[in-house]
């Protein structure tokens, strides 16, 4: 496993070019979303929309139906948290009432385009700030 800080200054052919090159198995991107649209990140339904939305944006088939369940305790930490398995691995997320954040990882064995696919997910939850990791693995 390797967390690649450059990956973030490549533009997402780069990326699938050294995705295809290097020989990884995975990718998989951590996206942290501030100030989203609270209508959005605490209805289930619209969250049930977007995985299916991302599904077909990256060109990912889905393995049944999103698990999508709320609970937390504590109100700082509560709110949905999102499971869908996709042939090539599975997309979660958690998205906490208290702040409108949402916290989002996708990994997958097949490449797909790990900027765009944040910036889909940004404009998809209206949020206010982006900030985005990757993983690659076996390189």
């Amino acid at each position: 496993m390797n967390n690649n800080q450059e990956l973030l200054e490549l533009t997402d052919d780069q990326i699938s070019k050294k995705f295809r090159v290097d020989g990884h198995w995975g990718l998989a991107i951590g996206i942290d979303l501030e100030r989203c649209n609270m209508d959005k990140i605490t209805n289930p339904d619209i969250i049930r929309d977007f995985v299916i939305g991302v599904c077909d944006y990256i060109n990912m088939k889905r393995f049944g139906e999103p698990i999508i369940i709320k609970f937390g305790n504590d109100p700082k930490l509560s709110g949905y948290s999102l499971m869908q398995l996709i042939e090539t691995s599975s997309i979660t997320g958690h998205f906490k009432d208290f702040d409108g954040s949402a916290f989002l990882d996708i990994f997958s064995c097949k490449a797909y385009s790990p900027h765009a696919t944040a910036n889909f997910c940004k404009k998809y939850f209206n949020a206010q700030k982006l900030k985005i990791c990757y993983i690659t693995y076996r390189d």
